[in-house]
């Protein structure tokens, strides 16, 4: 059996000391260096490059931190984009004749048996990348391994911000991160919150709290008042459980101008839809899991005119060849609607095997083609990393109308 190493079970603070090729400790003693989070990128400079990659290969094995389900989820929704981009590239012969095989990694408890799974995968089953995790946490844990492992993470739909920054040269993140949707969302909140009292709905997800606090500090910059900040548990939305009719009583009664929501795309449905069945009709603002497919099939007809922002603009403007024949491939596979995350995973899995055909099986080197082959178009638009490694794309806000997905204003 092999041994995975003891650090994997508690969480990690590692400094490198390598900043491009320089030595922090060289510097005189008592001068302070001030480090510009994303302003100045963490290079790797130590072993591993040197490396020779291996042969007779039946196979080349990508870790997947998520679920490998197909069903018709969210969760279901990702490992059928990602499937479907291996698929797609063993057609075109793998790499070098040799197949590609995602191998998922997780369990109902990631922190434990999940995050021990996917450490099986870096030590004992020596994959080349993980792709995942599927949200802020799983992105998080993965980034644990990586740090040590030296091997690429590439996160298709977390916006946590802070995953780039804690200074793993390893991360890549697909996706806008929160420091750049919140600003975007509070900007039309701010045209149109009028002068009765602003509501915050905040589930107690990581990802909803992350969201949530990058948006109360751009709406106290702007002087905009939260006269209420109302937050729920997720495991409580079930239509039939008296929590959340309490939740809804709570928020009408507040009798609120406009409503923000940061949830799940699955929760924020079903508060979409509960609030319209108890009669509020103000505008609604959500976060970025009200553009996924999810999100549209719980709130019906009550989404319409939600505001939110886009996790691609190609996706809501209708105009992208390369968005619509990814589209009309995973409609015709799976039989349901392709949205922005998925297609953001399908560019995620893409985006690594061509850089895995740039380095070769060199799991450092497979690091330096993901940060070199940047600025790089997938079918839902250009991917360009800022210097940590996270997707600097441009933020555009999205609506509901005639129950479909579209850039707000069109």
């Amino acid at each position: 059996m092999t041994n995975i190493p003891v650090f994997l079970t508690a969480p990690i603070v590692m400094v490198y000391c390598i900043l491009a090729g320089g030595d922090l400790m060289a510097e005189p003693r008592g001068v302070a260096r001030n480090f510009r989070d994303r302003q100045e990128a963490i290079v790797y400079a130590g072993p591993g490059r040197e490396t020779s990659e291996p042969v007779d290969l039946d196979e080349v094995l990508l870790g997947y931190f998520g679920p490998a389900m197909e069903e018709n989820s969210a969760e279901g929704d990702l490992w059928c984009a990602a499937q479907m981009a291996i698929d797609e590239a063993n057609a075109q012969g793998g790499y070098r004749g040799v197949p590609f095989r995602l191998v998922s990694a997780w369990s109902e408890s990631p922190w434990q048996a999940g995050v021990q799974q996917l450490a099986s995968l870096v030590y004992k089953d020596r994959i080349w990348a993980i792709v995942g995790g599927i949200d802020g946490p799983s992105t998080h844990l993965a980034e644990q391994i990586a740090a040590k492992a030296r091997l690429a993470v590439i996160s298709p739909v977390s916006t946590d911000k802070s995953a780039n920054l804690a200074g793993v040269p390893w991360i890549f993140s697909c996706s806008a991160g929160d420091h750049l949707t919140a600003p975007r969302l509070c900007a039309a909140i701010a045209e149109r919150e009028g002068k009765r009292p602003l509501v915050m709905v905040e589930s107690d997800r990581h990802d909803s709290h992350q969201f949530a606090s990058e948006l109360r500090k751009c709406l106290a910059r702007r002087h905009l008042a939260l006269e209420y900040h109302i937050q729920f548990h997720a495991g409580d939305l079930q239509p039939d459980q008296a929590q959340l009719q309490h939740l809804i009583a709570k928020i009408v009664q507040a009798n609120p101008g406009a409503v923000v929501i940061v949830a799940g795309s699955s929760s924020s449905g079903i508060l979409v839809r509960q609030l319209a069945a108890a009669g509020y009709g103000g505008p609604i603002f959500g976060a970025p899991p009200m553009g996924r497919r999810i999100f549209l099939r719980e709130a019906g007809r009550a989404a319409e005119g939600a505001v939110f922002p886009l996790a691609s603009r190609v996706v809501a403007n209708g105009n992208c060849s390369a968005w619509h024949s990814f589209a009309s491939r995973y409609q015709d596979h799976y039989g349901r609607t392709a949205d922005g995350a998925a297609g953001k995973m399908f560019d995620a899995v893409t985006l690594l095997v061509e850089a895995i055909h740039t380095a070769g099986l060199n799991r450092v080197k497979i690091g330096d083609a993901l940060r070199n082959l940047a600025p790089w178009q997938g079918v839902t638009g250009s991917i360009a990393w800022d210097p940590v490694g996270a997707n600097t794309g441009l933020v555009q806000l999205g609506t509901i109308q005639g129950g479909r997905l579209k850039p707000l204003g069109q």
